[in-house]
């Protein structure tokens, strides 16, 4: 089970936001404020902060800054009243993986806490075994016997994902927010592009196909 800490000052914000996860099966502590998320996170694994910036004693921009300072890779998730561009930016500049404005329509929260625990598990698992073949993330190198490809980093990101989860469907959109990001300026015929060289490499191989699913996106497909 997935352990969410929401850092907010406000109670009835706390309660909603433990109500609404709590319904998605995460289990979720609280804090009134930065400093009080940190002692919390002495004693307690956290997998995602769910995080407010206007707080007394320490702001959600300075409780960021303090975790990135410290190498820490926690995903957090800034979710503010704050509406303007320089604040979404001073967010992602203090280490912030998303941002939010409130009030936040609850689906899309979810759906976006869900996206960030993915990208945290790809990060931290690094290697990915499918019979023959084995993908390391690290040197973003795909292997297979005697057989080696080092991957330009979008291209194996891309495959990386598609592989750490066999058979879930993923919309081009989808795709380019992970691995491009939100604010990327690329268009999502990249994605097309990028599968066409990974077909192109890996087509003969027996261990997986990248499926194109009408209307929708691609999924990867085990075949061992």
């Amino acid at each position: 089970m997935f352990q969410i800490l929401v850092v907010d000052d406000n109670k009835n914000t706390r309660q909603l936001m433990r109500a609404v996860l709590e319904e998605e099966n995460y289990k979720v502590f609280t804090a009134e404020d930065g400093q009080d998320a940190l002692d919390l996170m002495e004693n307690q694994h956290i997998d995602l902060v769910l995080l407010d910036i206007m707080m007394p004693n320490m702001d959600g921009y300075e409780f960021t800054k303090i975790l990135r300072e410290m190498k820490n890779d926690l995903p957090i998730l800034m979710v503010s009243a704050k509406q303007l561009p320089i604040d979404r930016k001073q967010g992602f500049i203090a280490g912030t993986d998303d941002y939010m404005i409130k009030p936040v329509d609850e689906e899309e929260m979810l759906l976006r806490i869900k996206a960030l625990l993915r990208r945290a598990k790809i990060a931290t698992e690094r290697e990915i075994n499918i019979g023959e073949v084995t993908l390391d993330y690290d040197k973003l190198m795909v292997s297979r016997l005697n057989e080696v490809h080092t991957l330009p980093q979008k291209e194996f990101q891309l495959l990386y994902m598609l592989l750490s989860y066999p058979g879930k469907i993923y919309t081009r959109i989808q795709l380019m927010d992970e691995i491009w990001g939100v604010d990327s300026d690329t268009g999502w015929e990249t994605v097309t592009v990028h599968v066409a060289r990974l077909r192109k490499r890996f087509g003969e191989w027996p261990e997986f196909d990248i499926e194109s699913v009408r209307g929708l996106g691609y999924r990867a497909v085990k075949r061992v």
